[in-house]
């Protein structure tokens, strides 16, 4: 047991080292591990370095490389764009240059001009001193003059006085006559002078409207009769409407209101009435009684009655043709009846809806011309004869008869003026009523428009001739172009140009108060001065 004992702790203590030497050993072992990893590490490391430095020294060298081409290429660039700014800059240069050398140039210009107008005015002004200088000499002269003018009449007055033996009063009366006559003279000079700047643009403005007027606007001839002939048949048809012991010529007439013309002329018979409505319904009534062949009293009643109530159709269908054609809304539909009776009344020989229409027209044309309105000028022309559709049957002129009737129908003012004023039998109120007599005038005298009598048309001109002939220091007068133009010969002894135009102006202002026309009558006045000597 005691050996057993001792064993033990000898044996623990060789255990415990072994145990020492083992951990020894190991920690020997782990610090040469470690020892030889770190070297292992650092030889890594070195190498690591190395093959970065090698690298950053390529990566490095590469760069700079770049860097080079890009400054390269940059230097290149910035030179480029430098040469480029520097030829811009001297085109901008060279342009300004040229631009100041164009100012320097006009301003040049300039100054040469401003001193040529300074030569002028200089020149002008010299030439004004010069004339007010000889202005103020001739006032001087003339001042003289007509002193020595005045104490020369004084002379005369003194010597007329003492050879003609006159008493003062005589001698002021026959100055005053003198003077009145200078006075007149020069009023003559005057008016020449203020109606030739006045006519240089007013006619030649009113020329040039009237003529528009007049081209726009073409019309037919107008040649109608104030008689109707019927056509019959055979002339046995004439004694059939004579009837037995002339029953039914006197039925046709008494029924009518015409005049029923038969005599020896074949084939045709005439139909008379101042009505042109009257008129027209016994031609058509006739036409039919012929066409039918049954003539009677009763017949004639009955084919009367027929025709009246068509004639009154054809009257309205008329006026609003003739509405419709003038483009004139509003109208009263009395006023519209009276326009188609219109179309069958005639004035010398022209049909007066048709003159209606025509006056219509050319009102708008010269309203338009002068910037009025058209519509009002179209409808006042329309309307301005309406009276011719009633004076017939009631007492007064057309014109006032015509500006009652649209009165009554609510037509506008400047329309009732038009109507009234159109042959001035009233003022005019409105820049249409002239309009309307401008166009009346205008189709009234167009050529071929109307016709008069043969002795009517003798008779103007022995007025003509007449009135010319009146006034004292004319020779001769003689009516031409139809009564147109009044050629006036005057004595060139004692009349001078200035009264050749006074008579002018007279004559037509006696034959404008004192005759109706149409359209306008040219007063020419001659002045002539003949030297006749005879060599023998």
């Amino acid at each position: 047991m005691v050996a057993s004992h001792i064993d033990v702790p000898v044996l623990l203590a060789s255990n415990t080292l072994n145990l020492s030497t083992v951990v020894i050993a190991v920690v020997v072992g782990v610090l040469v591990g470690v020892a030889i990893a770190y070297l292992i590490l650092k030889l890594a490391d070195v190498r690591s370095l190395r093959r970065g430095r090698e690298q950053s020294a390529q990566i490095l060298s590469e760069a700079q490389a770049k860097v080079a081409d890009l400054f390269r290429v940059a230097e290149i660039s910035a030179r480029d764009e430098s040469l480029k700014q520097r030829q811009e800059a001297e085109k901008e240069l060279q342009a300004s240059r040229e631009e100041l050398n164009r100012i320097e140039q006009r301003l040049l210009k300039r100054e040469d001009t401003l001193d040529q107008k300074l030569d002028v005015l200089t020149t002008k002004e010299r030439n004004l001193e010069t004339l007010e200088k000889t202005l103020a000499d001739r006032t001087g002269q003339v001042a003289a003059k007509e002193k020595e003018l005045q104490d020369m009449l004084a002379r005369e007055k003194d010597m007329l006085l003492r050879i003609s033996s006159m008493t003062e009063s005589d001698a002021r009366e026959l100055l005053l006559k003198r003077v009145e006559s200078e006075a007149r003279h020069e009023m003559a000079l005057v008016l020449e002078k203020v109606e030739l700047q006045a006519q240089d643009e007013a006619k030649q403005k009113a020329t040039n409207i009237m003529l528009q007027a007049m081209q726009r606007y073409a019309a037919e001839v107008t040649s109608e009769g104030t008689t109707k002939t019927v056509t019959i048949p055979s002339d046995d048809m004439k004694g059939r409407i004579i009837g037995r012991e002339g029953r039914n010529i006197r039925a046709f007439e008494q029924a009518t209101g015409v005049d029923v013309n038969i005599d020896d002329t074949p084939g045709i018979i005439t139909v008379n009435c101042f009505d042109p409505i009257r008129r027209e319904v016994g031609r058509l009534t006739l036409e039919k009684l012929i066409a039918d062949g049954r003539i009677h009293p009763a017949r004639i009643e009955e084919v009367l009655q027929a025709t009246q109530r068509e004639m009154e159709n054809n009257v309205r269908q008329a006026g609003k043709k003739a509405v419709v054609e003038a483009n004139v809304s509003g109208i009263h539909p009395r006023i519209v009846e009276m326009l188609g009776r219109l179309h069958y009344r005639t004035s010398y020989g022209q049909n007066i809806l048709k003159h209606s229409l025509e006056v219509a027209f050319l009102s708008q044309m010269i309203a338009d011309e002068l910037g009025l309105d058209g519509a009002m000028a179209r409808r006042a022309g329309l309307l301005h004869d309406i009276g011719k559709a009633m004076d017939h049957d009631q007492e007064g002129g057309h014109p006032a008869l015509g500006m009652e009737f649209c009165r009554k129908l609510g037509e506008p003012p400047a329309v009732l003026n038009a109507i009234g004023g159109h042959h001035n039998d009233i003022p005019s109120t409105t820049p249409y009523t002239p309009i309307v007599m401008a166009a009346d005038a205008i189709s009234g005298a167009r050529p071929g428009a109307r016709r008069e009598s043969l002795e009517r048309y003798i008779k103007r001109l022995q007025e003509l001739e007449g009135i010319a002939t009146s006034f004292p220091g004319v020779r001769h007068a003689f009516a031409i172009q139809a009564g147109r133009e009044v050629r006036v010969i005057v004595d060139p002894e004692r009349c001078d140009d200035a009264t050749a135009r006074l008579i002018a102006r007279d004559i037509a202002k006696r034959v404008k108060s004192e005759l109706t026309f149409p359209g306008e009558i040219r007063i020419t006045v001659l002045r002539e001065t003949r030297a006749v000597e005879l060599a023998r």
